[in-house]
């Protein structure tokens, strides 16, 4: 079993069942020796059935398909041995009790619980042929079945509770993980864009403002002394500025590479791979639009996107993106399910609501605003505007 919390407590049952079977056992041998009836008929019976219960520890490292049918082997040879016993001295009715257990734990549904109400009546007939029947004879055994068959099923659904919180725990761990991998990226992604910006805003800004004055030095007064060196110095800042819009292009977010348009496109067909209709509409980027404005209509129609497949069950959806005036607006629109916003409202905290606040939240900080408008039944369309600024 898998490490849990609930761990020494199963270790707790196990062995206190493996000392109940010892103790009554040795009760078995000890009464066989005091009665002298039949000793090493009694002793090899008892030596048999301590070394088959023995045999039961390597079955549990067994494949879970042959686990189970040695499973049930095992416990009927010891259920054999056991009547074998009973057949020789009526204290081995005793050992029916630790039987039970084995029964409810190894034998799958409701067999479990059968075969403790068949071992209850063996046990009962068996002492009454011993002897006769007595309230004791009787009543001793149908409690002690009671008892197990209580404690079984408290075990049983202690046993699924620990399952179903190791479960839970290995995957709150992955998400963990897996968050930890995206504030990474993500963080990677936020400095690679503020670098990005920082060395446009000063050094290739710098360098074309050098690049322009040199170059009106140049045509200021063409037969001027050192007008070669001018021309040397405009080509290397010429050359430098290309260098650093290079630099700037790779620091970029790498699916925007060749630009949002592209992006979208790309991601149209992503998603078509898995059987899903996207339509992109983009204008060409005549107008280029800043690197963080990119970023943020990109990931907002990425998260858009995956709401619409994995929540609303949508099967067709269309990317408008137009730039006109000082505004970028993006629509997206899908024939999902749709939602009612006040009860998206009420259930705050999924991962859909999640991912729609992370969007609007996007927005927010570059002063921009998302509007939502679904019906249940009718789709869904996003919609996000950003102020335009350039890069």
């Amino acid at each position: 079993m898998p490490h849990s919390t609930l761990t020494p407590v199963f270790v707790g049952l196990r062995s206190g069942l493996h000392v109940l079977f010892a103790a009554l056992l040795s009760l078995v041998v000890v009464r066989t020796l005091l009665a002298g009836d039949a000793v090493l008929m009694t002793l090899a019976l008892a030596l048999a059935f301590a070394c088959c219960y023995a045999a039961g520890a390597g079955i549990a490292r067994l494949p879970g398909r042959h686990r189970a049918q040695a499973g049930a082997a095992w416990v009927a040879a010891l259920s054999l041995l056991w009547v074998a016993l009973l057949i020789v001295i009526p204290e081995a009715a005793y050992l029916a009790f630790p039987l039970f257990f084995l029964y409810l734990h190894v034998l799958p549904g409701a067999v479990g619980p059968i075969t403790v109400a068949v071992a209850t009546a063996v046990a009962v007939i068996a002492l009454g042929l011993h002897g006769h029947f007595t309230v004791g004879g009787v009543v001793g055994p149908v409690v002690g079945a009671g008892v197990a068959l209580l404690v079984g099923l408290g075990y049983g659904a202690l046993e699924r509770e620990a399952a179903e919180r190791e479960e839970l725990l290995t995957d709150l761990l992955a998400t963990r993980g897996r968050l930890a991998a995206t504030e990474h990226q993500q963080g990677v992604l936020a400095e690679r864009a503020r670098l990005a910006r920082d060395i446009h805003d000063t050094v290739a800004q710098g360098l074309s403002s050098i690049q322009m004055l040199l170059h009106a030095a140049e045509r200021a007064d063409e037969g001027r002394p050192g007008l070669d060196h001018i021309r040397l110095a405009r080509a290397t800042a010429a050359d430098g500025l290309a260098d650093t819009r290079r630099f700037i292009r790779e620091l970029a977010p790498p699916a925007l590479d060749r630009g949002l348009a592209a992006a979208l496109h790309r991601l149209g067909r992503l998603w078509e791979r898995d059987g899903i209709h996207v339509s992109v509409t983009a204008p060409p980027e005549d107008r280029p639009l800043s690197m963080e404005t990119q970023t943020a209509l990109l990931r907002i129609a990425q998260g858009a996107v995956a709401n619409a497949v994995q929540h609303a069950g949508a099967s067709t959806i269309e990317l408008r993106l137009t730039v006109t005036g000082g505004t970028a607006r993006l629509d997206v629109v899908d024939d999902g399910i749709g939602f009612d916003r006040a009860v998206e409202r009420d259930r705050a905290g999924t991962s859909d609501s999640f991912g729609l606040r992370a969007m609007s939240e996007r927005a927010d900080q570059l002063g921009g605003r998302l509007h939502i408008d679904s019906t249940p039944g009718r789709g869904t369309t996003i919609t996000v505007e950003l102020e335009v600024t350039e890069p």
